[in-house]
């Protein structure tokens, strides 16, 4: 049988599987300056003997593995490759070697399974009918999404896939088990930055300022109301603030505050809502106390919605490779992927790869100096990835 044939190469290029997953961990690059990662999957593709390549969006690639009869359907699997800007505290000999850049979600393990599902799927080419598009995506973490550009490029056509599967690591799931939701799963983004202006000066004089401190501190507390009282309780919303800046002192009033902030929802048209409701509140807030105020929301993501069909048909043909009992369930997701950018173009599967090892001690979360991945389940990773495309290709 295919399933098995491919979970044997799975089994047999593990090791380099991990090894690619190494190199590119240890050799971090930040949103669209991933110049030598693109170069390092250009060479592994290259190396398979895949010719069908095309650069797109700076440093992103598509590239098409075709079998008997290419025409018939195309499925797309997606990976993306960039990091963030956060100093690893992992103590491993892959440690990244780029001070203050990490692999710190998982990107160095989505492009590694990728060009492991590509090993696989180029040996197995003659028993299958159709096309596979690997997409490499840069900038996957910086507005406005390495996906939007890759879909201006694009991406998409020439030939137009009927269907685009993406993973994505979970430390909150086991290794060896993968979880899967059809329907809406994650939240739209939007970014916040705000700098409310008064009059400073000394602190023991406050008759004589406009304390900028005091109104930002009002007009955060009021914009709590858009998700407590303005939001449907249906839908889930969350308003989080995480820079505050007050450049003044124990006795100094500074003239101005900087905030930033992230909206994020599942519904577009409260989404929309929301965003004047916030510039409602924060001008009545600020402009009632003597302040200034400049309110600025930078649009991001939009929600990211399974098709249904799609992810059953994938939950479906995961549960054949790793059995019932390893493929889970998912709850939605308040964090946000520009995944979502390709399934309001075509029908998307995004799903979650385990890998945590309490045994270990990988247990921490993403975006955390300390993340890191039980590396046994890139078997998975690449062998699931090749498995989905092969299944969906088999579906008319």
């Amino acid at each position: 049988m295919l399933k098995d044939k491919i979970k044997s190469l799975a089994k047999a290029y593990k090791e380099e599987v991990i090894a690619n997953r190494r190199h590119l961990h240890a050799n971090p690059e930040l949103s669209y300056v991933e110049f030598k990662t693109s170069a390092f999957v250009e060479e592994k593709l290259k190396d398979l003997g895949i010719t069908k390549i095309d650069k797109k969006a700076t440093t992103g690639w598509s590239a098409l593995i075709e079998g008997k009869n290419p025409s018939k359907k195309v499925v797309a699997l997606r990976a993306d490759m960039d990091a963030l800007p956060i100093i690893e505290a992992n103590d491993v000999p892959y440690k990244s070697k780029n001070v203050g850049v990490m692999h710190a979600c998982g990107h160095d393990a989505h492009t590694a399974s990728l060009l492991g599902a590509a090993k696989i799927l180029n040996e197995v080419k003659d028993d299958f009918e159709g096309t596979i598009k690997l997409i490499f995506q840069p900038g996957e973490e910086v507005v406005p999404g390495g996906a939007s550009l890759m879909i201006k490029d694009k991406v998409l056509e020439d030939p137009r896939p009927a269907g685009i599967i993406g993973q994505h690591v979970m430390p909150f799931i086991d290794s060896g088990k993968v979880g899967f939701r059809k329907g809406i799963y994650m939240a739209s983004a939007d970014e916040i930055y705000v700098t409310v202006k008064g009059k400073g000066g000394h602190g023991a004089m406050p008759e004589t300022l406009i304390d900028p401190v005091l109104i930002a501190s009002h007009m955060i507390v009021a914009l709590q109301q858009v998700v407590s009282r303005a939001a449907s309780p249906k839908i889930p919303s969350v308003l989080s603030f995480g820079r505050f800046e007050a450049l003044g002192a124990t006795n100094v009033i500074p003239n101005e505050v900087k905030i930033q902030g992230t909206f994020r929802t599942l519904n577009e048209e409260w989404r929309a809502k929301a965003h004047e409701k916030m510039l409602q509140i924060a001008h009545g807030i600020v402009e009632g106390m003597g302040g200034e105020l400049d309110f600025e929301i930078r649009k991001g993501y939009p929600f990211l919605q399974n098709d249904p069909e799609l992810t059953d048909r994938s939950q479906q043909a995961a549960i054949e490779y790793l059995g019932k009992e390893n493929v889970l369930d998912l709850d939605i997701w308040m964090a946000a992927e520009d995944f979502a950018y390709y399934s309001q173009e075509i029908n998307g599967c995004f799903y979650r790869l385990g890998t945590r090892n309490e045994a270990k001690g990988i247990t921490s979360g993403v975006h955390t100096p300390t993340f890191d991945i039980e590396e046994d389940a890139l078997e998975i990773g690449a062998g699931l990835m090749a498995w989905l495309a092969v299944s969906e290709l088999q579906n008319s």
